[in-house]
């Protein structure tokens, strides 16, 4: 494993000289060695300088799991950019609120996904190109770069817009040694990326965090589940997610392991890849397993390669974790628990915990990392006993990106961050998440926040109130439910506000059940009593 370097830039230039014509990357029909990666992200560097690229400046990438992903994104960060992932299942605007936010200068993006043209979208949302930049609203915007895209796509000629050809043809105008030069100059305390996480105000606020600290804390993940260069790692979570992203790509990196991008989590196109392309390494949520158990065709599969599971996000039972090993083949299964406010990774269990410890807890702390469970007094609480979890270490955020409140509320004067969940620690430093103290659910892997959908939801012509809260589902973990409101003289329609949410959010924001309510239950203060609205949603079922 590589160790001991500052910047990601760096880490993969290591990579180059250690691993040099070993496979790094496979995609499709494309397929790069470690020492190719290499050079392809600095002809990237070269490009983003030639646009003039400053250390410090934001670079967005919204795009799905292709090999472009990967060397944008080191590229940018060699040129001493700060990488802005946007989630692929973003609308216009909820996209477009962050890249004002970031004040992102260049936007990495695809021609189009899953039926979705991102660009036309951003547009529509946010008004078209304007005279000196790609989308009228967004003013930092100074060009978008298609990573991939149809040569007939009118997009592709429009303003401020380049193919990911023309632009890499740009970096001529910078050398190679501008560019080597410009990644010695990064420091292991620059930003590298800052990446938007949703809270309780309804807005999404970007945790920033540095090269040094990210490489750090997934050294620290793939030494515990043991990543080695012999693995083939099928990166089924997104990119834009530390999951796919610093214990995806940047983990497989420092371990000289080869990447296998996938974009869209379908079960007969995983278990294909994973039999012809003979993978060992499939991490991702508890619905991904799920999913490919209950599969019909599964026997089919040649699962006999599979080595290493690694899983969280959402609440594992006993029985999978025992069907992972016993059917599916896993020799480890590991389970974890993060945020993104720490990097991405706080704690995990260890290659030989018994099931039962895997599925019921989410593992102990990352070594150099110290995590309590605190009562409302902010005393760590007796073992056992439930308390907020709060962390302090090297992993911790630099702060929300212009949200110095936020960050003060979130990071106290101690250095302890303030996660907002609830769990009891046992004996051993195991946590079970038990509850969370912002109401966040999580489906599918996905973090969701009632607040932010509320919001979305507030919108709707016919709605006066609503509140969303997460209730069980066997195949997803959690999905959401709710409760609306109609506005005086209306009936809104159930159908109808599914549907009008399918067009305006990230589908796995999407109530999975709305209910018609006359009016939602308040407290003295006016709050709603979302506890009421759980018993309500649990004598349904």
């Amino acid at each position: 494993m590589i160790t001991n370097e500052q910047t990601i830039p760096r880490l993969v230039r290591r990579a180059a000289e250690r691993y040099g014509t070993k496979i790094a990357i496979e995609d499709g029909d494309t397929s790069l060695s470690y020492s190719a990666l290499c050079d392809a992200a600095l002809q990237a560097a070269r490009a983003f300088m030639a646009l003039g690229v400053q250390p410090g400046d934001r670079i967005a990438i919204w795009a799905p799991n292709i090999y472009e992903w990967i060397v944008a994104a080191v590229g940018l960060q060699s040129a001493g950019g700060v990488l802005v992932p946007l989630n692929t299942r973003y609308k216009g605007a909820e996209a477009g609120y962050i890249l004002k936010k970031s004040g992102a200068r260049i936007l990495c993006t695809v021609g189009g996904f899953l039926g979705t043209d991102y660009v036309p979208m951003l547009r529509e949302a946010l008004g078209g190109a304007g005279a000196a930049h790609p989308v009228a609203d967004l003013p930092a915007l100074e060009r978008i770069v298609l990573l991939r895209h149809d040569p007939a796509d009118a997009v592709a000629a429009s303003a401020g817009v380049v193919g990911w050809a023309d632009f890499l043809q740009q970096g001529s105008d910078v050398t190679e040694a501008e560019a080597e030069a410009r990644i010695a100059q990064g420091k292991a305390d620059d930003l590298s990326d800052i990446m938007f996480t949703s809270g309780t105000t309804g807005n999404p606020k970007g945790a920033m965090t540095a090269h040094g600290q990210n490489i750090r804390a997934f050294q620290a993940w793939a030494e515990v589940i043991g990543l080695a260069e012999t693995d083939r790692y099928l990166i089924v979570n997104p990119f834009f997610h530390s999951f796919g992203y610093k214990a995806g790509w940047l983990a497989s990196a420092m371990c000289g392991a080869t990447m296998l991008p996938h974009q869209v989590f379908d079960v007969p196109a995983i278990l294909a890849r994973v039999g012809n392309e003979r993978v060992s390494v499939l991490p991702g949520p508890p619905a991904i397993y799920q999913s490919i158990l209950m599969h019909p065709d599964r026997q089919k599969y040649d699962l006999s390669c599979l080595r290493l599971a690694v899983t969280g996000a959402a609440p594992t039972p006993v029985e999978l974790i025992e069907a992972m090993r016993d059917t599916l083949g896993f020799e480890t299964v590991i389970t974890g628990y993060g945020l993104t406010e720490c990097c991405g990774i706080v704690a995990m269990c260890r290659y030989d915990d018994d099931p039962t410890t895997i599925a019921t807890t989410s593992g102990r702390a990352i070594p150099g990392i110290e995590v309590r469970c605190i009562g409302e007094n902010g005393a760590e609480v007796a073992r056992g006993e439930p308390g907020e979890v709060v962390v302090r270490g090297y992993n911790v955020m630099q702060g929300y990106f212009e949200e110095s409140t936020a960050t003060d509320e979130t990071i106290d004067a101690d250095g302890w961050l303030h996660t907002g969940d609830i769990a009891v620690m046992d004996d051993r430093g195991y946590l079970k998440i038990t509850d969370r103290i912002k109401d966040m659910f999580i489906m599918g892997g996905f973090n969701c926040y009632p607040a932010e959908i509320e919001s979305l939801m507030r919108g709707h012509e016919n709605i006066a109130a609503v509140a969303v809260i997460g209730i069980p589902d066997e195949r997803m973990g959690e999905v959401g439910m709710a409760f609306v409101v109609s506005k005086p003289g209306v009936t809104a329609d159930v159908q109808a506000i599914a549907a009008w949410c399918r067009e305006t959010m990230a589908n796995y924001k999407v109530p999975r059940h709305v209910e018609i309510v006359d009016e939602l239950p308040v407290n003295a203060m006016g709050k709603v009593m979302k506890f009421k609205l759980r018993e309500r949603a649990k004598a349904r079922r």
